[in-house]
Formats: structure tokens, sequence, C-alpha cells
């Protein structure tokens, strides 16, 4: 099967696309969740479960909005009604 004028055309198109993803993706920016004594128990319910929304649920209890570990000024807020996805965005760390 020969390979024709378009389809050279369609391969590089993708090409270029990719590249323009790759190029502007950039180093990850958000902070990972440390590895320490406040964030033990996200990081045993993670192992136990293997669910990142089963971790998040425990978020809440110290990172709010009423008083509880500050946001930064431009961090996204909590849904309204729906649950927190902290682990959304900031990866667990790895861990032995």
């Amino acid at each position: 099967m020969k390979i024709g004028k378009y389809d050279w055309v369609f391969i590089a198109l993708a090409a270029v696309v990719l590249m323009v993803f790759f190029v502007i993706s950039g180093p990850e920016k958000t902070k990972k969740v440390p590895d320490n004594e406040a964030h033990k128990k996200s990081y045993d319910v993670f192992r136990q479960t293997d669910s990142k929304m089963e971790a998040d649920k425990g978020c809440p209890a110290c990172h709010n909005e009423q008083g509880g570990v500050p946001f930064p000024a431009k961090h996204p807020v909590k849904p309204k009604d729906g649950p927190m996805r902290c682990l959304f965005c900031h990866k667990l760390q790895k861990t032995q």
C-alpha cells in the first residue's frame, strides 16, 4: 500500500499537534502531597483502597475556608455540593 500525499499531510499535521502539546505542557506546577504525619491518613487510605476519591475525603478536615490550612489566592474553591478533588491536581509522592 502506497502512502499518498494526503496521508503525509495528515501525518505531518498530527506530528505538529503532538509537538505543540509537548511544548506547552511544561513542568508540573502543582505541589505534591507531603509524605508527613499530617497526610499519613490519606496515604494509608489510598494504599488500602487504591482510590483517590476515598483519600480525598480526609482533606476537608484541615483544608477548608473556615480557618483551616489557608488556600493560595488563586486556588480554585471546592464545588458547592460536590466532593473535594484535591488529588485530581495534587499527586501523591512515591513511597516505599
